[in-house]
């Protein structure tokens, strides 16, 4: 296996390339969760109706230039999220394993849970400045505006004016939503890639490769999406405000479903789905690879007595 930092390194290259073919669908999501804020359905008004309406009214007004709006923060972000999601996961998991069953090798669906949403919480709290700015650099059109609108020219310049305007507390708004939302998607994504992974082993006989990896993914990007829409939906409101609608995660949520009724957390859901499931098959799959050639670079370069010890 790779090294902490390894693992960590490819873990955000990966999940980088990922980003760079799924990153309109999440302009889309976002500004389909944001339309129609606190307003009741018959009084909103629909300027985006879906996916592929989405994206074709923001390459009609905006260019492409709309679609990849934030994908500097994306790409940090995304740096951050999965280098920890991705390199603390083994080493939290064999680490409670060892405390619990004294054996690393002891598979428990209760541990890998626990390690998926831990080193996915950590990712989340380290990276969730730059996932605000990123949500108000998205959210922001000059054509067909929807939810607060933030006139920032790049990320830095957001960070900039977040800090100045609303402070520490104001950088770090939301972290709570975004901790909730990565901890239940983290706490699936990866249990459910490795069970499969290894069902379609046992029972299909599948061999390691670029099939076995997508259909792992695939079958994880489903599971990830059901569970995490809903706190997502509530995170984007809670990022793209500046404290003057929401009070906490639970205020947002109380008045979002009272206002807009229950199905209103599940806006954006087919947008997320469209994002997630080609985001989570070119991570993993683009993570199995990169964690390959990590490890070949680090055999490299490690002395012996490292090596034995990873």
């Amino acid at each position: 296996m790779s090294t902490t930092l390894g693992a960590f390194i490819a873990g955000g290259i990966a999940a980088c390339g990922a980003v760079t073919v799924t990153h309109p669908f999440e302009t889309v999501k976002i500004r389909l969760q944001l339309q129609g804020e606190l307003q009741s359905k018959s009084a909103a008004p629909r300027m985006y109706k879906g996916v592929f309406h989405g994206v074709s009214v923001i390459l009609k007004n905006e260019g492409p230039r709309g679609l990849f709006r934030g994908i500097g923060s994306a790409y940090v972000y995304q740096m951050i999220l999965n280098g920890c999601r991705l390199g603390f996961y083994e080493p939290l998991r064999k680490g409670v394993t060892t405390a619990i069953f004294k054996d690393a090798n002891v598979q428990s669906l209760g541990v890998n849970i626990f390690s998926g949403a831990a080193s996915g919480v950590l990712g989340a709290a380290a990276g969730s400045p730059f996932f605000l700015v990123k949500t108000r650099l998205q959210s922001f059109s000059p054509f067909l505006p929807v939810g607060t609108q933030h006139r920032y020219k790049n990320a830095v310049d957001g960070l900039r004016q977040i800090n100045h305007n609303e402070g520490i507390k104001g950088i770090y708004r939301g972290i709570g939503a975004a901790m909730v939302r990565t901890g239940f998607g983290s706490s699936v994504q990866l249990p459910t890639y490795f069970f499969a992974k290894r069902r379609l082993v046992k029972h299909l006989g599948m061999e390691e490769g670029p099939a076995l990896h997508l259909a792992s993914s695939t079958a994880s990007g489903f599971v990830v999406c059901c569970v995490m829409h809903p706190p997502d939906t509530i995170m984007s409101r809670m990022y793209n405000q500046t404290g003057n609608l929401y009070s906490g995660v639970f205020d947002c949520l109380i008045k979002t479903v009272k206002t807009e009724g229950l199905l209103a957390v599940y806006k954006g859901y087919f947008a997320h789905l469209a994002r997630i499931l080609p985001h989570t098959i070119l991570t993993l799959s683009l993570a199995e690879q990169t964690n390959k050639l990590m490890r070949r670079f680090e055999d490299r370069i490690l002395p012996a007595k490292v090596k034995e010890q990873i």
